[in-house]
C-alpha cells in the first residue's frame, strides 16, 4: 500500500495543474471571441471598399475606350498622310533627278548612284502599285537613260586610263637579277586608285541592277587591246633601241635604281649564234647545198685562224653588208620574241589580278580567256612564223636556221609552268597553244639536226672547192662551229630527239640523261659523217702528202676544238675512246706525209749509192722540189706544225750528214759543189721553212 502522505501531495498536485490548466482554457476563449469580433469588422470594411472600387471603375472605363479611338484615329490619319507623302514623291522622281541624270556621272558617282537608286524604287512602286501609269513608263525611261550612262562612263573610264605599259616597266618586271636572294617584286599598276574603285563600283551596280553583261565585253575589249599594245611597244622598243644604240635596253633601266646591280635578261648567247648563223649560212650557200662554188672561207686554228676570220668577216662585211644588217634584224627579233612571251606573261597575270576585282567570280576565267586571245594568238602566230621560216631555211640547205629556234623553244619550254598557271581554267583550246607551238619547234629543229648530219655525210667531192693549202675546209670548221652552238642548249637538243618517237623515260633525272645521250650520239653521228666525208674528199688531191697534211689539219682541228670546249665531255658520253682514236688518226696522217721524203732521202741511202756516183744530185732536185711545193702548204696548229718540221727535219738532216761523212775524201767529179749543193746546216733551214706562206 502506498503511504498516506504521498497520496496527499499527489492529489495536491494534479489539482493545481488542473487549475492552471483550467485559467488557460479561459484564456484562449477570451482572445477567439475577440478575434471573431476584429474580423466581423475587417469583412466590413473590405465590403465597403469593393463596393466603392466598382462605382469608379464603371465611371473610368468608358472614358480610357474613348481616348484610346481617338489616339488609334490620330495615327490612322498620321500613317495616312506619310504614305501620302511618300507616293507623292515617287510622282516627283524624274523632276528631282533630270539633271542630274542628263550631266551623267563624271565626278559624282556615289550621288548619281543615289539618284538611280531613287529611280529604281520608283519604278518598283508603280509597277506594284499602278502599272498602266504613264508615270511607270518616264521612269523606266530615266532608269534605262541612267543604266546606259553608267555603261557609257564604265567605257570612258577604262578607255582613258588604260595605257599601255611603258616597255622600261615591262623589262623592269620581266628581268631576273641572280646576283640577289630575294627578287624585288615590280607591281604593274594598270589604273589610278580612285579612277580603279569608281569602276569597281560601277561593275557591282550592273551586275546587282543593271542585269546586263555587255560591261564584261567592253572590259576585255579595251583591255585586251592595251596588253597587246604593251607587247608591241616592247617590240618598237627593241627595235629603235637596237637602232640607236645597238643595246636592248633604255639606258633608263639601267639608272632606274643605282643602289641595285644591273638586272639581266633571259640569256641568249646572241652575238655567237650571230657569228655562227652568217658562218654557217655563208657555207651553206657554197658548200652544203652542192650548187654553188666554194667560198674563201678557209677556217684555222689559234692565232693565226683568228685573223683568217677577222679577215674573212671584214671581206664579208663588205660583200654582204645588206645580209649582215638583216642577220642582226633577225637576232634583234629573237631577242624581242624570247622577252614577249616572258611579257606576256607577267602582264597576263597582272590582268587577272586586276580582273578579278572588277569581274564577278563566276565570269572571271570566261572573260581573262577571251582578254589574252589577241595578244596570245599575235605570239604564236609569229612562233609560227618563226617555224615556217625555219623551214624554208632547211629546204634551202640552210641548216643555221635551228640556231633560231633553240634560244626560242628553251625559253618557251623554261616558261611553260609560268604558262600553265597564267592560263589555269581557261579553255582548252586556249591552253593547248603553246604546247603545239613548242610540238613544232622540237618537230623542226629535229629535222634540221637530222638533215644537217646527212648533209655533212653527203657534201660532194668538189675539187675547186678543196683548201690549196692543204688546211682546214669549211665543212670541217662549220659542223664543229655548229656542234658547238648546242653546248648552250644540250637539254633542248637532246629533247629535240627525244620528240621524235626515239623512246621515253619516267623520271627527269633519268629524261635528263637520256637526253644527254641521245645528245651525245648525234654529235659522234656528224663527227663520224664528218671523218668519211673528210677522207673522201682528201683524195681529190693528185699529192697524197697533201692528202696526208689535209687530213691531219682537220683530225687536229677536230680534236683541238673538241678539247677546247665541252663537247669532249659530251662526246665521251657514247664514245670513250674519240679522244685516243683521233689521236691516232692524227699520227697516221704524220706518217703518211713523212713518206713523201722518201723519194728524196732514197738518193742518199747506201743501196742507191753506185761507189763513184754519189746521188746527191737526185737529193738536191728532190729537197728543192718538196720545199717549194710543201712551202705554200699550211698546218695551222703551231705545236704541230713544230712538231712535224722538227721530225722531218732530223729524219732528212741524220741522213744527209752520215752520207757527207761517208763520201766526204772520195773524188768522183772535178765540180764537187754541184753534187753537193746545200750544207746540212741549210737543208735542215729548209725544212724549218715548210708550211710558211710568209717566208
Amino acid at each position: 500500500m502506498i503511504p498516506t502522505e504521498d497520496a496527499s501531495a499527489r492529489k495536491r498536485e494534479i489539482e493545481e495543474k488542473l487549475k492552471q490548466e483550467q485559467e488557460t482554457l479561459s484564456f484562449i476563449r477570451e482572445n477567439m471571441e475577440k478575434s471573431d469580433q476584429l474580423t466581423k469588422g475587417m469583412v466590413s470594411i473590405l465590403s465597403s471598399f469593393e463596393s466603392r472600387l466598382m462605382q469608379l471603375e464603371n465611371s473610368i472605363i468608358p472614358v480610357h475606350k474613348q481616348t484610346e479611338n481617338l489616339q488609334r484615329l490620330q495615327e490612322n490619319v498620321d500613317k495616312t498622310l506619310s504614305c501620302m507623302d511618300h507616293v507623292i514623291s515617287y510622282y516627283h522622281v524624274a523632276k528631282d533627278t533630270d539633271k542630274i541624270i542628263r550631266e551623267g556621272p563624271t565626278g559624282r558617282l556615289d550621288e548619281y548612284l543615289a539618284c538611280i537608286a531613287k529611280i529604281q524604287k520608283a519604278v518598283e512602286y508603280f509597277q506594284d502599285n499602278n502599272p498602266d501609269s504613264p508615270e511607270l513608263n518616264t521612269v523606266k525611261s530615266r532608269f534605262e537613260k541612267g543604266k546606259e550612262l553608267l555603261e557609257a562612263e564604265f567605257r570612258g573610264l577604262l578607255t582613258r586610263y588604260s595605257k599601255p605599259v611603258p616597255p622600261i616597266l615591262i623589262l623592269d618586271a620581266i628581268t631576273v637579277d641572280e646576283e640577289l636572294e630575294v627578287q624585288e617584286e615590280v607591281t604593274l599598276e594598270h589604273l589610278p586608285e580612285a579612277v580603279l574603285q569608281d569602276i569597281i563600283c560601277i561593275s557591282g551596280w550592273l551586275v546587282e541592277y543593271g542585269r546586263n553583261q555587255d560591261f564584261m565585253n567592253v572590259y576585255f575589249q579595251i583591255r585586251s587591246n592595251q596588253l597587246d599594245r604593251s607587247i608591241k611597244g616592247l617590240k618598237d622598243h627593241f627595235r629603235k633601241s637596237s637602232a640607236s644604240s645597238g643595246i636592248l635596253y633604255s639606258p633608263a633601266v639601267q639608272t632606274k635604281r643605282k643602289d641595285t646591280p644591273t638586272k639581266k635578261a633571259p640569256k641568249r648567247p646572241a652575238g655567237t649564234i650571230r657569228k655562227a648563223q652568217n658562218l654557217l649560212k655563208q657555207y651553206s650557200q657554197h658548200g652544203l647545198d652542192g650548187k654553188k662554188g666554194g667560198s674563201n672561207l678557209t677556217p684555222l686554228e689559234g692565232h693565226d685562224h683568228d685573223q683568217r676570220v677577222k679577215h674573212q668577216s671584214d671581206a664579208l662585211t663588205d660583200k654582204h653588208g645588206a645580209a649582215a644588217g638583216k642577220d642582226d634584224v633577225l637576232d634583234i627579233e629573237i631577242d624581242s620574241y624570247i622577252h614577249c612571251i616572258s611579257a606576256f606573261v607577267k602582264l597576263a597575270q597582272s590582268e587577272y589580278v586586276l580582273l578579278t576585282e572588277i569581274i564577278p567570280e563566276h565570269h572571271q576565267k570566261k572573260t581573262f580567256d577571251s582578254l589574252i586571245q589577241e595578244a596570245l594568238d599575235n605570239l604564236m602566230l609569229e612562233g609560227d612564223n618563226i617555224v615556217a621560216a625555219a623551214r624554208r631555211a632547211i629546204m634551202r640547205h640552210d641548216y643555221s636556221a635551228v640556231l633560231t629556234i633553240f634560244p626560242i623553244l628553251r625559253h618557251l619550254k623554261q616558261t611553260k609552268p609560268d604558262f600553265d598557271s597564267t592560263l589555269q581554267g581557261t579553255a582548252a583550246s586556249t591552253k593547248n597553244k603553246l604546247p603545239t607551238l613548242i610540238t613544232s619547234m622540237e618537230t623542226i629543229g629535229a629535222k634540221a639536226l637530222e638533215e644537217f648530219a646527212d648533209s655533212i655525210k653527203n657534201d660532194p667531192d668538189k675539187e675547186y672547192n678543196m683548201p690549196k693549202d692543204g688546211t682546214v675546209h669549211e665543212l670541217t670548221s662549220n659542223a664543229i662551229l655548229f656542234l658547238q652552238q648546242l653546248l648552250d642548249f644540250q637539254e633542248t637538243a637532246g629533247a629535240m630527239l627525244a620528240s621524235q618517237g626515239r623512246g621515253e623515260t619516267s623520271s627527269s633525272a633519268s629524261s635528263s640523261e637520256f637526253s644527254r645521250r641521245l645528245l651525245s650520239t648525234y654529235i659522234c653521228k656528224v663527227l663520224g659523217n664528218l671523218q668519211l666525208n673528210l677522207l673522201s674528199k682528201s683524195k681529190v688531191y693528185e699529192d697524197s702528202a697533201l692528202s696526208a697534211i689535209f687530213l691531219h689539219n682537220n683530225y687536229n682541228y677536230i680534236l683541238k676544238s673538241l678539247e677546247k670546249s665541252e663537247l669532249i665531255q659530251l662526246v665521251t658520253v657514247t664514245q670513250k675512246k674519240a679522244e685516243s682514236s683521233y689521236r691516232e688518226l692524227i699520227e697516221q696522217q704524220k706518217q703518211i706525209y713523212q713518206r713523201s721524203w722518201y723519194k728524196v732521202t732514197e738518193h742518199i741511202t747506201d743501196r742507191n749509192m753506185p761507189a763513184f756516183q754519189p746521188g746527191t744530185k737526185g737529193f738536191n732536185d728532190g729537197l728543192e722540189e718538196l720545199c717549194k711545193i710543201q712551202k705554200v702548204w699550211a698546218i695551222p696548229d703551231k705545236e704541230q706544225r713544230d712538231s712535224i718540221r722538227h721530225a722531218q727535219r732530223r729524219v732528212v738532216s741524220e741522213a744527209y750528214r752520215a752520207f757527207l761523212q761517208r763520201y766526204a775524201n772520195i773524188s768522183f767529179t772535178k765540180n764537187p759543189e754541184k753534187y753537193h749543193k746545200y750544207r746540212p746546216e741549210q737543208v735542215e733551214e729548209m725544212i724549218e721553212r715548210l708550211f710558211d706562206t710568209s717566208a
